[in-house]
């Protein structure tokens, strides 16, 4: 008990400040680490309980930079995808899930690193928000799409971070509730998750400082990793 505390402390910490200097990270970051310690429902949870207690924090110092046409183009995209996302969560083999996304992602990285750029359209945020939200409710990872979008479309960091942020406090929340109603809940989940907070407000802290010293250069390279990580990791365990 008091190794796996450790453990999720130091998940929580690092995927927060990660997230917080950003605008992504937790979820690509602690769910793989949170599903060595958790079955597979309560790392799902507990990533997205301490997601929206992040969001919640953070929006409210940031949310005047937020891109609000942009950021109701993807959650009225992301409606669609949470309610299939659902049926993935209860009843689909997610090892197939995770195969398509994970090569998909690692072939639009390298398209991206070699300078790859897409125009940023309505239906592409639309399309964006969709896939995100389908993430969001069957493995709780709504980050890559968006991370691949944004950066393909070379919107800059602080607008990325912010609008991503208030969207998150949205499809999280959507899908927790959606999870809770169609597959129920463990008092693990909820015991972790306040466990996880100091962790999770410090990180908060230090990912705020951090911030302020990461160049757009740096900024895009985290991006890169970050990517790579995800596919890699998504395909490793489809297996």
């Amino acid at each position: 008990m008091a190794e796996e505390l450790i453990i999720l402390v130091l998940i929580v910490l690092v995927a927060s400040l990660l997230q917080t200097s950003t605008g992504y990270g937790f979820s690509i970051i602690g769910t793989p680490f949170l599903l060595l310690i958790y079955p597979v429902h309560t790392a799902i949870q507990i990533n997205i309980i301490l997601s929206i207690c992040l969001s919640a924090f953070m929006i409210f110092k940031i949310r005047k930079e937020v891109d609000n046409s942009l950021l109701i183009r993807l959650i009225k995209g992301s409606i669609m995808g949470l309610v299939l996302g659902i049926f993935v969560y209860l009843y689909l083999d997610i090892r197939v899930l995770k195969m398509i996304v994970g090569a998909l992602i690692l072939v639009l990285t390298v398209l991206i690193i070699f300078k790859l750029t897409m125009d940023r359209t309505r239906n592409k945020d639309f399309l964006t928000g969709g896939i995100s939200g389908l993430l969001t409710t069957s493995i709780g990872v709504p980050g890559p799409p968006m991370l691949l979008y944004f950066s393909g479309a070379g919107i800059d960091k602080t607008t990325l971070r912010s609008t991503t942020l208030a969207y998150y406090l949205f499809v999280y929340f959507a899908s927790l509730v959606m999870q809770i109603s169609f597959g129920g809940t463990s008092k693990e989940a909820w015991v972790s998750s306040f466990l996880a907070m100091l962790p999770l407000f410090a990180g908060i802290l230090l990912g705020q400082l951090l911030f302020k010293w990461i160049s757009q250069k740096t900024f895009r390279i985290i991006t890169y990793v970050i990517l790579i990580f995800t596919g890699i990791y998504l395909l490793v365990t489809s297996f």
